[in-house]
């Protein structure tokens, strides 16, 4: 963040059915899910899954399309309840609560789409997510970092719907950044962006990593993304959990590339369009 955004930030007074996986990265888990299910009327998402995201684990979710994935991240958040089992944050039960009491208790979700204050500017939309923040000088050092990498700086004073849409994107992002998750969920973070502009989704995630401790759960389409960020990964399919270990060993499956083959195609076609 330039010069002008830090004392702008000062003015404002910021102040599974049949595979169950245990959690990777640090000792315990962030995040346990235990038999979830969710069922709209008679039409079954998904059925009995059962994982765990661990403290500082970045955790990958793939699965071909209507699989539940986003489902899934709308369950674990809570704009949208089970229909039964259990969800537990660092030891909390959470399955049924509402959103705003699950973001309270730490859990943060960011969205395919963009997800600002719309017909706010950079500038007020720092500010707002600031202000309602528990954060300090150093995730404003953080903060100030990834603006000027995702080059936001020079846009304070722009409309944030009139950035282009990688920046809004990354706008999105910091404003979870700031609302100091222990977990963070990201529905499809690099969709919409060009190869190039994804490497921002690795460094933002490396940032909320050192600087949160933050555990990441990433719902993409991307395999290439998963496989540099994510030490495992778990496959949905058919509303059911079809696989979940080590990332290099659960894609070199056969009936995970049965299940998801086309889907890597397809995203790889439609990248390759883009250029």
């Amino acid at each position: 963040m330039s010069t002008t955004a830090s004392t702008t930030a000062s003015s404002t007074s910021f102040a599974p059915s049949t595979v169950t996986e245990s959690a990777g990265a640090g000792h315990g888990a962030a995040l346990r899910v235990n038999g979830v299910t969710k069922r709209y009327g008679g039409l079954k998402v998904f059925e009995n899954l059962s994982f765990e995201l661990g403290v500082g684990e970045v955790l990958g979710v793939i699965g071909p399309n209507g699989a539940g994935k986003t489902t899934l991240i709308n369950v674990l958040c809570g704009s949208t309840g089970c229909t039964g089992g259990h969800i537990t944050l660092r030891g909390r039960e959470i399955g049924g609560l509402p959103l705003h009491e699950v973001s309270c208790h730490g859990l943060v979700r960011t969205f395919q789409q963009t997800n600002t204050f719309r017909s706010k500017s950079v500038r007020e939309n720092l500010g707002y997510a600031l202000r309602f923040s528990r954060s300090d000088a150093a995730q404003h050092a953080h903060v100030s970092e990834m603006f000027e990498r995702f080059e936001l700086a020079p846009r304070l004073d722009e409309m944030s719907d009139k950035l282009p849409y990688s920046l809004q994107k990354m706008l999105g992002l910091l404003l979870a950044f700031i609302a100091k998750p222990s977990v963070l969920l990201m529905d499809e973070p690099a969709a919409g962006l060009e190869r190039r502009e994804r490497e921002y989704i690795d460094f933002f995630i490396h940032k909320a990593r050192e600087a949160l401790g933050c555990s990441v759960l990433i719902v993409e389409h991307d395999i290439d993304l998963i496989r540099r960020l994510c030490e495992r990964v778990i496959v949905l399919d058919g509303g059911r959990l079809l696989a979940a270990g080590e990332t290099a060993e659960v894609l070199s499956r056969k009936d995970v590339l049965a299940a998801y083959v086309g889907e890597i195609e397809e995203t790889a076609d439609a990248d390759g369009s883009q250029h």
